[in-house]
């Protein structure tokens, strides 16, 4: 640390030096993309219109996860419970716990991902380390400089900035942190605006023609995050060099010592480049913008002589410098190489768009299913608040994000001078995220729409005519964005290499053109920028043949250039104005509980108000999703939750129930009515349901009124089969009972009553006294089959019920059973006054 103080002068003289030379360069392009951005909005600029459309600001009042993990402290050496805390700018900020975080105190300390890495293996991580320090590596099979807490780990490295170790306790959980960590890497590494279409563009020119200055050509894995940590990576990819060449050999100790040391003096000097680049790229952009307003009414003026004196100047140096040279280049190096690479592209890339598709549509269809289960508009609202933060689910969007980091461009990356493939895999995840937002948007503003103009009762269709429309309009949008993405991959490795290979024999000439420029003129006209542009035009003709004949094949579901759909929905661009939608507030309930918790604290209110999109950590472990399936479950009938008032009242029927089942318990009638097959007598059941229904009508629902039912029917069926195996083994002991039921038959009539209340409450005269069996009344009457049933299955239960009271099963004889089913059909039949048109003579044989 003695030797960085005492050359913290020469470092920041250093990049005081580096950021003089970007800012004459930023000032040059400032003026050029204020002038394309000028005749951009007058011309206008073609190509198929977005048929999506495109929210706005995405994540307000949202945070992306919290959660606990262990973290390794470098101070003290040890590990630590921390509370990790996602805000939606995706930095990671992490508190002592929970309660921390809850009461707004500030957080320990808060990581930037752009730039990092996401390790999970120790083995990954000391290979990245060896690479840091050259001379300073560690042996094989020698122990690392930390141990984990557990077994899953997670790092993130940064090739400049401080390393931060983190371990979970199971690989679930460690899982599901990575796509958390990796979505913090993705978000934060593309920090450039694309809003500001005069400072980005100026921007990343002036940076890509920093780097071709001092020989680095093609593309560049460290252009993320936000303009000052970009400026800051750009120093440090210059000063790093004469860093370890001043320092390594200073550095004493063992060899992870030496490492640790190492990362901690390049930590301190990329803070200090960053508090530096912020400041002077925040000066340069201020001189700039102060700068404008002149420079805006001279192109206004003088627009027209602009352009004619660019287009002269630009063919000059298309027809006699570049082409000559560019066509052979184009025939030997360029061209044979254009369809491989754009398979290459192409494979995964579709692969995650239509997993993309797929997501999104599975989604919906769980929402349906759930809907189709207790469709209203309050679940919808729950469901909708879910979706409705779908692209932003690092978690779901995983299986999306893996299909793009199969992308290989071995063989051709040393060729064409393509540093890492994460350039283009992390573009295209991007890509994806914005697509799937545009269409869960889109979907909502036409669901809301259609839920606002008319009453809509079948929610299903409603939501079902919505998503096809999304879904065609995602269909389209997937193939423009992809074959952009395609015709911008390709340039970006084939323009570097071709520039490599021309400049050297073409910038000595390039001067000369300069003095073709008028000086008015000369600040929105550069050679050098005319001399990229030719060298762009002459490659683009072949790639553009390239993806439209891949898109004439229908490869990979790409349309035709020729397939325009321009206007096909006119007034769903309108709904792009509308306010966002809150479905929670809107449609959801839970508002007030909320009302009641948060009285209080402004902030404290504030935080948690705050909706979380991803809460998968919390649910439990013994739940497990699926790659391939939405983590959306669709709950069955039994499943769903029901009101206060129905919970009681199937407590209250489960009871009753259960004394109908003396030799059984709650959790067996629970089994019987799984278990079982309903019964097969239909009469018995229409005939039981109707009486239910008009004893509980009013005071329960229907779903509860047939679970209970169907409860009580199994329970009695299964009482008659035990009854039916233990008959064998009775004794002589129940003499005397039966013989006190034939002298008093009706109290097996008010017994069977007592057991089926609902038979009670719809017969109850017929209940009360009983008719003589040859009385005027019962001629010609006769007892069908399914009485029999319903007769059967009352006498069992009554069996039941007593062998109950007296604890123990008593036996009988086959005489004395007939004479007490005998008494039994008497009463039933009293009570029910069926008439089947039947002669007495069968009820006699019955008998």
């Amino acid at each position: 640390f003695t030797d960085l103080k005492s050359n913290h002068n020469g470092h920041s003289t250093r990049t005081g030096e580096l950021m003089g030379e970007f800012g004459r360069l930023y000032e040059q392009q400032y003026a050029v993309a204020l002038f394309n951005k000028m005749r951009y909005d007058i011309e206008g600029g073609g190509g198929p219109q977005n048929q999506l459309l495109h929210r706005k600001v995405p994540l307000k009042n949202k945070s992306i996860f919290s959660g606990d993990l262990f973290q390794y402290l470098e101070e003290n050496k040890k590990w630590r419970n921390r509370f990790l805390f996602i805000p939606d700018s995706y930095n990671i900020n992490y508190y002592e716990n929970k309660q921390a975080h809850d009461r707004g105190l500030h957080p320990k300390g808060t990581i930037n991902c752009a730039g990092y890495r996401v390790l999970t293996s120790m083995e990954e991580y000391l290979e990245r380390l060896n690479t840091s320090l050259p001379g300073v590596k560690a042996k094989v099979g020698s122990s690392p400089f930390l141990k984990f807490a557990t077994q899953f780990p997670l790092i993130l490295w940064h090739p400049y900035a401080r390393h931060y170790y983190f371990c979970m306790v199971t690989e679930k959980e460690q899982q599901k942190w990575n796509a958390v960590f990796q979505d913090c890497v993705r978000h934060t590494n593309n920090g450039l605006p694309e809003e500001c279409k005069v400072q980005t563009p100026a921007f990343t020119d002036a940076v890509r023609l920093f780097r071709q200055a001092h020989g680095h050509y093609g593309t560049w894995d460290m252009m993320c995050g936000t303009p000052p940590q970009i400026l800051a990576n750009l120093v440090m990819e210059t000063l790093l060099p004469e860093m370890r060449d001043l320092i390594t050999p200073k550095l004493k100790g063992k060899m992870h010592e030496r490492q640790r040391n190492w990362m901690l003096i390049s930590d301190a000097v990329y803070g200090l480049v960053q508090s530096q680049t912020r400041a002077q790229y925040e000066a340069v952009v201020q001189s700039c913008e102060a700068g404008r307003p002149p420079l805006e009414t001279t192109i206004r003026t003088d627009m027209d002589q602009i352009i004619t004196s660019k287009e002269h100047v630009s063919s000059k140096i298309k027809g006699t410098l570049v082409l000559p040279k560019a066509e052979k280049l184009l025939k030997v190096s360029i061209q044979p190489y254009i369809s491989s690479i754009l398979d290459a592209l192409m494979e995964p890339t579709s692969r995650g768009f239509f997993e993309v598709r797929d997501l999104f549509f599975r989604e919906l269809v769980d929402m349906s299913k759930n809907l189709l289960n207790d469709g209203n508009k309050e679940k919808l609202g729950e469901h909708m608040e879910k979706i409705s933060m779908l692209a932003f689910h690092p978690v779901k969007m995983q299986s999306c994000y893996e299909k793009m980091e199969s992308l290989s461009l071995e063989g051709l990356q040393q060729r064409f001078d393509v540093s890492s493939p994460s350039v283009f895999v992390q573009r295209a995840q991007i890509l994806m995220r914005e697509q799937m937002d545009d269409a869960v948007y889109t979907f909502e503003q036409l669901l809301h729409q259609s839920l606002e103009d008319q009453e809509a009762e079948d929610l299903c269709k409603t939501s079902q005519r919505c998503q096809d429309r999304v879904i065609k309009k995602f269909d389209y949008d997937s193939s423009t964005v992809r074959k952009k993405f395609f015709r911008e991959a390709l340039l970006q490795i084939f323009i570097p290499y071709m520039l490599k290979q021309l400049s050297p024999s073409c910038s000595a000439e390039l001067p000369r053109f300069q003095e073709l420029i008028f000086e008015d003129f000369s600040r929105f006209i550069l050679v050098e920028n005319i001399f990229e542009e030719a060298v762009l035009h002459t490659v683009m003709k072949d790639i553009m043949m390239a993806v439209k004949e891949a898109a004439v094949q229908r490869r990979h579901n790409l349309y035709r250039d020729s397939i325009v759909l321009t206007n096909s929905d006119p007034n769903l661009h309108l709904l792009g104005e509308n306010p966002p939608i809150d479905w929670a507030e809107e449609y959801g309930g839970g508002q007030e509980e909320e009302d009641g918790e948060n009285a209080g604290d402004p902030e404290a209110q504030k935080r948690r108000r705050m909706k979380q999109v991803v809460s998968m950590i919390q649910v439990e472990d013994n739940v497990f999703v699926l790659p391939n399936e939405s983590c959306l479950e669709v709950p069955a009938v039994d499943n769903i939750p029901e009101e206060e008032a129905e919970v009681r009242s199937d407590t209250s029927l489960s009871q009753q129930s259960e004394k109908q089942v003396p030799n059984g318990t709650k959790k067996d009638v629970n089994k019987n009515a799984i278990d079982e097959k309903p019964p097969t007598n239909g009469s018995a059941i229409k005939e039981e349901e109707s009486t239910t229904e008009m004893s509980l009508q009013g005071t329960e629902s229907k779903s509860v009124i047939d679970c209970a039912i169907q409860e009580i029917e199994n329970a009695v069926q299964e009482e008659e089969h035990e009854l039916r195996t233990q008959k064998t083994e009775e004794s002589s002991s129940l003499k005397e009972e039966t013989a006190a039921e034939e002298v008093r038959p009706t109290s097996n009539c008010e017994e069977g009553a007592r057991l089926n209340p609902a038979d009670t409450n719809k017969d109850s005269p017929s209940s009360t006294e009983e008719e003589p069996l040859d009385s005027p009344e019962r001629k010609g009457e006769a007892v069908t089959p399914s009485d029999q049933q319903e007769n059967h299955i009352t006498a069992s239960t009554h069996d039941s019920s007593q062998c109950d009271d007296s604890g123990f099963h008593s036996p009988t004889n086959e005489a004395a059973e007939e004479k007490h089913q005998a008494g039994k059909e008497e009463c039933n039949d009293s009570e029910t006054g069926e008439d089947t048109g039947k002669g007495e003579s069968a009820h006699m044989d019955h008998q």
